[in-house]
């Protein structure tokens, strides 16, 4: 059963595959939009070599940043009498390392804002480091390390970068058909296939959890109108990539988003990401069995990411994921717990 939960204004979102060892009835036509090419996460592919790209921050970028987190909560929470965080906020974590892969495309440089946001620790594996500073500024190596590598080449891939790291948010991806983002070997194969075996291929047998974004009809990509989508192998790849993350032997949750909307931000400076809200669709709805076929909001899919971290329930599940209108839940963690609680209730 589909679950909806309509509350306090949410930060909204949406989308985007172990093999051999490392060294160590709505129609859904009026979504498809071939020419804009949205349906799917516009990440940014990683590549080249190995590299560790940080440096100190300003006080005055620090301030800016929980001024900015601040202005966008009393934004998304008008009834509430404070704009500081609420006590159902994820504290600050010295424990949990989160390696942000494909952190410059519309959702991940969400997440990687949201978790800068919550003084969380994140690793960033990007093809180009460079991106990382004019996105989110000057960060501390403490707070934020920025790695290059490129998921797509297995030998590219630094063990440092998963040293220590504890959970993983996979929101690589490429577009649907032929364009110029496909420059570069960065195909669905490449990039949904390829790129998320070898990361998964890396990743510790410690690891608490990874957190793979796909999309919503990925298990009828043979079938009408989804076998137009897939004329290239986009949701083939997807949920290849799935099945090998199902398959690894990792605890996993993946959320399947529909076309992606709201950004990408991919301009934008991470003032301005903490600001972003999703419009007036901000409730959230959430399901099993690849039945969804709407829209997601790119704020509301690295919401979902991000908490699904901490539920427990979460690992080993799929979920599809829309935005629709009305007000969501936020960053409240028990009101998202209800919404993906309410979603395994058959």
């Amino acid at each position: 059963m589909a679950s909806i939960l309509l509350f306090t204004p949410i930060t909204d979102l949406l989308p985007c595959w172990k093999s051999s060892k490392p060294p160590q009835r709505t129609p859904l036509f009026p979504y498809l939009r071939l020419n804009s090419l949205s349906v799917f996460h516009d990440a940014m592919s990683i590549s080249s070599s190995r590299t560790v790209s940080s440096s100190s921050p300003s006080s005055s970028s620090s301030s800016s940043i929980f001024d900015a987190v601040r202005e966008r909560e009393a934004i998304e929470s008008p009834n509430s009498g404070s704009t500081q965080h609420s006590e159902t906020d994820p504290p600050a974590s010295s424990s949990k390392l989160v390696l942000v892969v494909g952190g410059s495309g519309g959702v991940g440089q969400l997440v990687v804002a949201s978790l800068l946001s919550r003084n969380i620790k994140s690793h960033l594996l990007l093809r180009d480091p460079e991106k990382a500073t004019a996105l989110f500024g000057k960060q501390s190596r403490d707070k934020l390390q920025v790695w290059k590598g490129d998921t797509r080449n297995p030998d590219d891939l630094d063990p440092l970068v998963f040293e220590g790291v504890t959970h993983v948010i996979c929101c690589t991806g490429t577009t649907a058909f032929p364009s110029r983002r496909w420059n570069g070997d960065n195909t669905p194969e490449r990039v949904d296939w390829e790129g998320v075996r070898n990361l998964v291929s890396y990743l510790p047998a410690s690891l608490k959890r990874i957190v793979l974004v796909s999309s919503v009809g990925v298990t009828k990509y043979d079938e009408l109108p989804w076998s137009i989508m897939n004329l290239f192998g986009v949701l083939k790849y997807k949920k290849m990539g799935e099945d090998f993350v199902r398959n690894s032997g990792l605890p996993f949750t993946i959320i399947r988003p529909g076309r992606l909307t709201d950004g990408p931000y991919t301009s934008y400076d991470l003032n301005t990401l903490l600001k972003a809200t999703a419009g007036e669709r901000r409730a959230v709805l959430i399901d099993q069995g690849d039945k969804l076929v709407g829209e997601a909001s790119r704020l509301v899919v690295a919401e979902a990411c991000i908490q699904a971290l901490d539920i427990e329930f979460t690992e080993g599940e799929v979920y599809e994921i829309n935005s629709v209108l009305g007000d969501g839940p936020g960053s409240d963690p028990q009101k998202w717990r209800e919404l993906f609680k309410a979603a395994r209730v058959q």
